[in-house]
């Protein structure tokens, strides 16, 4: 049964600017029990967009007009006013388009990436999980056509499937093998969650832009898996962090300790060149992170005499970091390049092996150290947040947070209640042993042997 809205007034700005924020709608009735036209603007929008809501006898379809005029003039075509808005709907209303039921996930995907160029983010990522996993699938397959139970299949198969390893150019993809214990499967579910989330993204753009009137099929219905997301964090002591740099060649050295005095990622420290290093301040300028947007790294005092040590005698736009190895042996010893994708992989390898590091890690794990070990030395969640480029604290303290010497734990272990429990016994750690105790037994069973000798 179709509900009764309360209508809201959403027809000026300021109207508009006194509703709340949120994810809930206001509406404004245009068929009674039939149709409404809502303005809805999320907490940390710049400007709301206007939505369609049809009922079809069962439940509610909705569907995207365009933004609303907050922030700019209305253009009528992607920038709405109210009655722009409310022309569009009923135009829908009275002859709803057939073109955008022709939308195949391929065509969805491909506007998407271009959206994701155009406000220069990276996208490579993004092109290859799509290309493997997203359009051999689901390419054709037309989006108003794409049912929960289909995705839901399509979901469960891709967590089945072994995970590709690295393969040459051109050659033949390998894989692992197939998923055999519990670590194995939340890995493999953590990998399709993430595959999942880059097609709900695709599907979103194109029903945010108004090309598809409906998005019951990959909205709530469609669920990830749970409890997957909780991998092992891996970082390294002090000491674990001096033996790798014992078991690094001279370029990668660099490289790894840069990573450990920033706690920045490998794409973001091969970038760095000269000018963005800031001695006065004691600051890297990280222009273009994995978000996109710019950040500035504050250093410690051994972090500035690094990177003072890393740029001396250099011009500002060379490169601070330079594979020197594959340069030399392309006989280019003249013109050093940048690391390239992928190539910290082996020598992270070998630098595990030559230092004997159980168990091996990766790269990013240098960024997990500077995080673990600034948070456990009582560097405050939200600056460690703002140093590694997050909005804000919420993936500090889904991964850290447990290491923080926070109030929550001081409170707990200075105020929780005591009971006197009787939590005595009768054995005592041999480290407690007194001395003489232990010099009386040695003399006691040397006498005893010299007896049966």
């Amino acid at each position: 049964m179709a509900e009764t809205v309360k209508s809201a007034k959403i027809e000026n700005r300021t109207a508009r600017s006194r509703l709340k924020r949120g994810r809930q709608a206001h509406w404004r009735t245009l068929i009674t029990g039939r149709a409404h036209i809502g303005y809805q603007r999320k907490d940390n929008a710049t400007s709301g967009r206007w939505i369609l809501r049809r009922y079809n006898g069962t439940n509610y379809a909705i569907e995207c007009l365009g933004l609303a005029d907050d922030s700019f003039e209305a253009d009528g075509s992607v920038i709405l006013n109210f009655d722009q808005a409310e022309a569009k709907a009923r135009a829908i209303l009275e002859a709803p388009r057939q073109a955008s039921k022709r939308l195949t996930v391929r065509q969805a995907f491909a506007r998407y990436v271009d959206f994701k160029h155009s406000q220069g983010q990276q996208t490579g990522d993004l092109i290859a999980r799509g290309r493997v996993h997203i359009l051999p699938h689901l390419g054709d397959k037309i989006v108003s056509e794409l049912t929960p139970e289909m995705l839901r299949g399509w979901l469960s198969a891709l967590a089945s499937l072994p995970a590709m390893k690295r393969s040459p150019r051109g050659g033949k993809q390998a894989y692992k093998a197939a998923p055999s214990d519990e670590e194995d499967v939340r890995r493999r579910r953590s990998s399709a969650n993430r595959i999942l989330t880059m097609l709900k993204a695709t599907l979103n753009h194109a029903f945010d832009d108004g090309l598809i009137a409906r998005n019951d099929s990959w909205g709530r219905k469609l669920k990830p898996f749970r409890a997957v997301e909780t991998a092992r964090l891996r970082w390294l002591t002090v000491d674990e962090a001096k033996r790798l740099l014992n078991g690094c060649r001279q370029d990668f050295r660099k490289l790894v300790q840069g990573a450990l005095a920033t706690g920045c990622r490998y794409g973001e420290l091969t970038r760095l060149k000269v000018e963005d290093f800031h001695a006065d301040s004691g600051t890297i300028m990280i222009r273009r992170s994995k978000s996109g947007k710019a950040r500035h790294v504050i250093l410690n005092d051994e972090g500035v005499k690094l990177f003072s040590q890393l740029c001396m005698g250099k011009h500002g736009s060379e490169l601070i970091f330079q594979n020197e190895t594959r340069n030399h042996r392309a006989g280019q010893t003249d013109d050093l390049g940048e690391w390239r994708p992928s190539e910290q992989v082996r020598a992270m390898q070998d630098a595990c092996t030559k230092s004997n590091l159980k168990p091996a890690v990766n790269f990013h794990a240098l960024r997990h150290t500077w995080a673990s070990l600034s948070v456990m030395n009582s560097v405050p969640l939200l600056v460690v947040a703002k140093n590694l480029g997050h909005t804000d604290t919420r993936m500090v303290e889904k991964h850290y947070g447990h290491l923080a010497d926070n109030y929550v734990v001081n409170a707990i272990r200075d105020n929780a209640p005591n009971f006197g429990f009787d939590i005595g016994n009768n054995v005592v750690r041999l480290t407690q042993v007194p001395q003489t105790y232990c010099d009386n037994l040695q003399q006691s069973i040397r006498h005893d042997i010299s007896i049966d000798s």
